[in-house]
């Protein structure tokens, strides 16, 4: 078998599965089993597969009929224009949430302190903290997470790009395990609601971690735990960034203005138009 036929069959087959993006998963797990960029699928369709390609391409595509997501079949998922170690321990890192590490940089650069401060909570892979790590050369990046072996995984992340250094990895719940505080604590909780659970994709039912997804009957119980502790964990005119789920943004506006601990909130969208982020500067006084 051809690249070509190779490619034509493998798509048919994740169609009538239902996949959604049939065509590219197939180019990307052939690139994968051959070692190869996808230019190179196009520049070299007519080539004969080996029986060796053949068989660790038919492998990688059970796994993806399964709906097993392409993040974890490879191993790695692209954020920030960095490779993330990922597998069924972490949640994948998704494009929408690069506009929570935008926010946390701008918040940044108009502090305009030498060094600061700043939490990751629930860090999962360590795409947010990372990416930070690697913007702010001068900041102190805390990673927390209850979960021992998704830590794991955000310090080899770190390590692959040059910021363990720079970052602190403690294993807890939220900011109950912590002495000191921030100038930032940024964090991308679970925001399904249980009733929802039952409705998300196949590929996220079944295979990513339910407790980096779901957060309780509402959806928001996380957020609303982190805006309560925010007199624990920021310093007083620190910045809670948090992001939510669509349709969230009122409910979590609500809980900061019923905190009184935070000046008004606000809200930005991700580039599909979705409200996406939520943030709250702790009062100074």
């Amino acid at each position: 078998m051809n690249i070509n036929d190779a490619l034509n069959d493998a798509e048919r087959t994740f169609r009538q599965r239902g996949i959604p993006t049939p065509r590219l998963d197939a180019e990307v797990l052939l690139s994968h089993a051959l070692a190869a960029d996808r230019g190179f699928l196009y520049r070299h369709g007519g080539r004969e597969m080996n029986e060796d390609e053949a068989e660790a391409f038919a492998a990688l595509s059970v796994r993806r009929c399964a709906h097993e997501p392409v993040a974890y079949i490879l191993g790695s998922k692209e954020f920030w224009s960095l490779s993330f170690e990922v597998d069924a321990r972490v949640l994948i890192p998704r494009p929408e949430t690069e506009v929570v590490v935008e926010e946390v940089l701008r918040i940044a650069g108009e502090a305009g302190k030498k060094g600061i401060d700043i939490l990751d909570a629930g860090a999962g892979s360590g795409a947010i903290g990372i990416a930070l790590a690697a913007e702010l050369p001068r900041a102190a990046i805390t990673a927390l997470d209850i979960s021992f072996p998704a830590l794991l995984t955000a310090r080899r992340n770190a390590r692959t790009h040059g910021v363990e250094g720079r970052m602190c990895f403690i294993c807890g719940n939220l900011c109950e395990s912590l002495g000191g505080k921030f100038d930032i604590v940024v964090s991308n909780p679970p925001y399904i609601a249980d009733k929802d659970y039952e409705a998300l994709p196949e590929d996220v039912r079944k295979y990513e971690p339910r407790p980096a997804l779901v957060a309780g009957p509402e959806g928001t119980e996380i957020h609303a735990a982190l805006i309560r502790r925010g007199d624990s964990a920021l310093k007083r005119g620190g910045w809670l960034v948090l992001e939510m789920g669509a349709g969230q943004e009122r409910d979590i506006e609500g809980m900061f203005a019923a905190s009184g601990l935070f000046g008004g909130s606000r809200c930005r969208k991700d580039y599909a138009g979705i409200p996406r982020v939520i943030m709250a500067q702790r009062k100074e006084a």
